[in-house]
């Protein structure tokens, strides 16, 4: 296969067939160079055709406390007393700009994900 922009379906799934026979290949070989360079391209095409939206910052959080087995009062360092964690959880108050530094420095959480819009109980955010 000769590298060039995957266009088309069929350029697609023949790039992902070529990457695939390229997976075992030895770091810094040529063949591992191609391999590289065609991830680059199926990204980019990807990207353009089978783009995953972020999640929504608060099911996100939910997400995460349940698969961390966090609770509602772990979040308190990060957001601040019960109430607040509370109201952030419930989507009556937004998460401030300080909520979502402590939530990426404590957490590890990507901010990217955290400050996308997201709708508040009775009116858009």
């Amino acid at each position: 296969m000769d590298l060039k922009p995957i266009r088309t379906k069929n350029d697609y799934q023949t790039a992902l067939a070529e990457a695939e026979r390229l997976w075992d290949a030895p770091a810094k070989s040529p063949e591992a160079d191609r391999l590289d360079v065609l991830a680059m391209l199926i990204e980019d095409y990807e990207r353009q055709h089978y783009s995953i939206p972020d999640p929504d910052p608060i099911e996100f959080l939910l997400h995460v406390m349940e698969s961390r087995g966090l609770t509602r009062k772990d979040l308190t360092p990060c957001i601040g007393p019960r109430g607040r964690v509370s109201d952030i959880l419930n989507r009556t108050r937004p998460l401030t700009l300080e909520m979502i530094r402590h939530l990426v420095d404590k957490l590890n959480l990507p901010a990217e994900v955290l400050i996308q819009p997201y709708e508040l109980q009775g009116k858009a955010a």
